[in-house]
């Protein structure tokens, strides 16, 4: 069975490209710098599902990826969260957070209008992120 990013995350994202294990996607939600990794590795809910050198793996790209959002945007909190409620597949978000953000300082969750970018808009913010995380050594652009 080939991985298949669900449906959902496939609708309110936008496909960057891949870490060794993971699909890097970013969020259409117009609120700011939101991204979601997912790693590719069929059938898994939870991250402690992942074998033990895939639980590394992600710590590893999660980090990568947290350390260039924080020094390109220089946010007041990094959040990250796993919910799956909704989207049993396991994905965890990667959110920089500012005091002017508009849930601050409560969850993103619930607490914005859900407003996604225009297609131009995600087409350039994606192509701009696309080129910073080819900074990254184990990142190829989708």
């Amino acid at each position: 069975m080939a991985f298949e990013l669900h449906p959902r995350l496939e609708a309110d994202t936008t496909w960057l490209g891949d870490f060794l294990l993971c699909r890097v996607l970013l969020s259409k939600e117009d609120i700011g710098p939101w991204f979601i990794l997912v790693p590719k590795v069929v059938g898994v809910t939870e991250l402690h599902h992942l074998s033990e050198a895939d639980q590394q793996q992600f710590m590893r790209e999660s980090s990568l990826l947290a350390a260039k959002l924080e020094f390109l945007t220089r946010p007041d909190k990094l959040n990250m969260g796993a919910l799956g409620n909704m989207v049993p597949q396991l994905h965890i978000h990667h959110i920089a957070r500012f005091q002017s953000d508009i849930a601050w300082p409560g969850p993103i969750w619930g607490n914005t209008p859900g407003i996604a970018r225009t297609k131009d808009d995600q087409d350039a913010m994606a192509f701009q992120w696309r080129q910073h995380l080819s900074e990254i050594s184990d990142f190829i652009a989708a």
